[in-house]
């Protein structure tokens, strides 16, 4: 592989993988995983990034009613407790992916150490973000539970935050996929 600085794939500022990395993907593209016969663990994979996909438009469309003019407490209502399934869902899924996944995958494919590595960089700066959230949140719930006069500048926060989160997180889903669902097809994984 040419040599890329971490800071050139840096998740913030990527669009996509280099070249070196899609060999897998090259060899099972996207629009054979809607086929029969995907693997279950590459379509669970799937359905799981479905999710997160989902939880992010999900907050997005609660703060952008909001910002139209929606009400402060419903909003809190309804955000809380989507931002708090998402916090748990992603943080465990990466968790999983990082201890149990990724070093199973750099035995089976050598080859592709350097993106799962890659995957894994992304992981920490996602969990940086998900703390950030979780602060936002945090200082958004307790604003509202003291009536505080800020509470509308920490909601304002908070979808900031939010969709600062958002470009970074959809990329590293459609980055992992890359690697990770073409791996599981083509070379498998131990159960």
């Amino acid at each position: 592989m040419p040599d890329v600085s971490a800071e050139a794939l840096a998740l913030a500022i990527r669009h996509g993988l280099p070249v070196e990395m899609l060999y897998l993907r090259e060899a099972y593209p996207r629009d054979r995983w809607a086929e029969p016969g995907l693997d279950q663990t590459a379509a669970f994979w799937l359905q799981m990034h479905g999710s997160f996909r989902g939880h992010q438009a999900h907050m997005d469309g609660l703060v952008s009613q909001w910002r139209a003019g929606g009400d402060l407490r419903v909003l809190h209502r309804q955000l809380i407790p989507a931002l708090q399934s998402f916090l748990q869902h992603l943080d465990g899924h990466h968790r999983i992916e990082s201890v149990q996944y990724f070093p199973a995958m750099r035995k089976i494919e050598p080859k592709i150490a350097h993106g799962i590595d890659l995957l894994d960089r992304d992981h920490d700066a996602i969990h940086h973000t998900l703390e950030t959230l979780f602060q936002s949140g945090m200082a958004f719930h307790q604003a509202i539970s003291a009536n505080a006069p800020d509470a509308a500048d920490r909601a304002a926060r908070l979808g900031d935050v939010i969709d600062a989160g958002a470009a970074p997180l959809l990329r590293h889903l459609e980055d992992e996929e890359d690697i990770v669902i073409p791996l599981i097809q083509l070379r498998g994984l131990p159960h």
